[in-house]
């Protein structure tokens, strides 16, 4: 499975008369790429693929989770997430930093981008990731796979407080609870070996028994 990037055709702000969506996306079951935004560090497919070819793309990812009064993880937000092949998937909030972005903004972005503008997620000033991951176009060099790319991604577990409406290629959050978010069944429905982090990013916070 890859880590998600998605289609450059389809609109992401055009509804509310905002630019369109970013173009690096072309969506195949790997990171998630949205948004819009004048950048003159934008690729076309061509550029992106070789660049693919030659360097390793950073990213980031958010497990989207709601607390209960003391800070305590009670429920944990996966997506169902649309291919354009029409394969249906299970995966966190994901996409790629752009130039001159800030790892905070990009995540911001993605966030609002995946699961609305309501969701009002709470982010620290300077926010740390629970852990770093490397995802390789070879099978077996670590526990995360993209057939496509070396990415490296910055997975944050992220509070949200406000409703979620899924957008894009995004069907709809599931919310669980942690210990089914950690179960080996939904592990087996994540793509490129996302199971494995949401049980780092469960431990990082407690969540985990």
């Amino acid at each position: 499975m890859r880590t998600p990037d998605p289609d450059p055709s389809e609109g992401n702000d055009d509804a509310r008369g905002e630019v369109p969506r970013d173009p690096f996306r072309s969506f195949a079951g790997g990171f998630a790429e949205s948004g819009g935004g004048p950048n003159p560090a934008w690729l076309t497919d061509v550029e992106l693929t070789e660049a693919r070819r030659r360097l390793p793309m950073l990213y980031v990812e958010a497990l989207p989770v709601r607390t209960d009064g003391v800070g305590t993880v009670t429920q944990v937000g996966i997506l169902l997430r649309a291919t354009p092949l029409g394969e249906i998937t299970r995966t966190l909030v994901s996409g790629r930093v752009r130039y001159g972005e800030t790892v905070r903004d990009a995540l911001f972005r993605h966030l609002e981008n995946d699961l609305g503008p309501m969701a009002f997620p709470l982010l620290p000033p300077q926010p740390n990731p629970f852990t770093v991951a490397e995802y390789f176009p070879i099978p077996g060099v670590s526990a995360f796979y993209d057939e496509r790319q070396h990415a490296v991604s910055l997975a944050f577990v992220v509070p949200v407080t406000g409703t979620c409406e899924p957008r894009q290629d995004a069907l709809e959050v599931t919310w669980m609870t942690p210990e089914e978010a950690a179960s080996d069944t939904l592990s087996a429905e994540m793509e490129g070996g996302r199971g494995t982090l949401i049980r780092l990013a469960l431990a990082s916070v407690g969540a985990l028994r």
